[in-house]
């Protein structure tokens, strides 16, 4: 059963929401191979399915749509399912699913490895962040009823580099500081210390 701390006070991301208001210690503990290009045994496995991207990065991406189509060679009516998921902790208030082609997310790199999009913004000098969607630069950490807890990827054990490299944590720690700040760091590192608040 997991065991989950309340913050001394929440933090909302820099799009105001999500807010963290909890955590699951778990995090602090389970951990993941983190460095996703250095991987010689996935195969990208985790991009088999899509991924949720909020309303605000879909618009941003659709902003860049004629940069994005003719990098990628990948059309822009095949970039999102139709359905559109309503979600008050989704950055812009829902969120789209990217469309699955041939068994991996529209964005893959079928030719080389990993993210379509990462590899456009690190090419034309873009944050990925500010394109990439919150859900998919923070996994494996989500944002449940305010609670920061691990994907179910990871409790479930889909994720095949479960229990390999850094923490959760120590792993995404420079994305939690990027969408929440060193407001929510700081009460984090205080949980994370041996001897701190969450290990008295």
């Amino acid at each position: 059963m997991a065991t989950i701390v309340e913050l001394r006070s929440p933090v909302p991301s820099r799009y105001g929401v999500p807010v963290i208001a909890r955590v699951d210690v778990s995090v602090f503990e389970k951990r993941y191979f983190t460095h996703c290009l250095s991987c010689t045994f996935c195969l990208d496995r985790c991009c088999s399915y899509g991924v949720d991207v909020d309303l605000l990065h879909k618009a941003e991406i659709e902003r860049r749509g004629e940069a994005i189509e003719a990098y990628t060679g990948v059309p822009r009516d095949r970039w999102f399912a139709d359905e559109v998921i309503e979600d008050v902790e989704m950055p812009g208030g829902g969120a789209v699913r990217t469309r699955v082609e041939d068994g991996a997310c529209v964005f893959l790199d079928r030719q080389d490895r990993g993210c379509l999009l990462h590899r456009f913004c690190s090419d034309m000098g873009i944050d990925y962040r500010s394109v990439k969607s919150l859900v998919d630069c923070m996994f494996p950490l989500t944002v449940v009823d305010a609670t920061l807890a691990p994907a179910d990827e990871v409790d479930d054990r889909t994720l095949v580099c479960v229990g390999l490299g850094p923490t959760l944590y120590d792993g995404l720690r420079e994305e939690l500081r990027y969408y929440f700040g060193d407001a929510l760091l700081d009460q984090l590192d205080e949980m994370n210390v041996p001897g701190g608040p969450l290990w008295s």
